[in-house]
């Protein structure tokens, strides 16, 4: 069965995320922020994206599958039926479908593929519904990396 893996980087520096994604044999990983930039060093897009292929991973940014403002509010305070809410919707604008059907042929091309997000724990994120959605439609196994 084929796996997709998810991993946040709160807490965590970039070796050890690197060392992570690399042991669990990712060899794509999938930006799924909607901004990213990060006040974490190394976690920025193109440090993210040259310090992952140090350990020969490639890197991808999916922007419109990233939480909408309100969304990442709503995480940040601890409301994650209401981010649930609001990322679901989010996903059903033509801008999040069509990436979701790039992120679907991105899983089923072959490579491991890893979804990163900031929050360290799945069940608070979006990773985990967009995840969900991956099950549901492809039947992938879904595997959280923790750091």
């Amino acid at each position: 069965m084929t796996r997709v893996f998810t991993i946040g980087y709160q807490e965590s520096l970039p070796d050890a995320v690197h060392g992570t994604l690399a042991a669990a044999g990712v060899r794509l990983l999938v930006d799924v922020r909607a901004v990213a930039a990060s006040r974490r060093p190394g976690f920025s897009k193109r440090q993210l994206a040259a310090g992952i292929a140090t350990v020969g991973i490639d890197y991808r940014h999916l922007r419109a599958l990233g939480t909408p403002p309100d969304g990442r509010l709503a995480a940040r305070t601890g409301r994650y039926d209401e981010l649930r809410r609001i990322y679901e919707a989010h996903l059903a604008t033509d801008a999040a479908q069509a990436e979701l059907d790039e992120l679907a042929r991105l899983v089923t091309a072959g490579p491991p593929v890893c979804l990163l997000c900031f929050e360290r724990h799945a069940d608070h994120c979006h990773r985990r519904i967009l995840s969900e959605r991956l099950a549901e439609r492809l039947g992938v196994e879904v595997v959280d990396l923790v750091p």
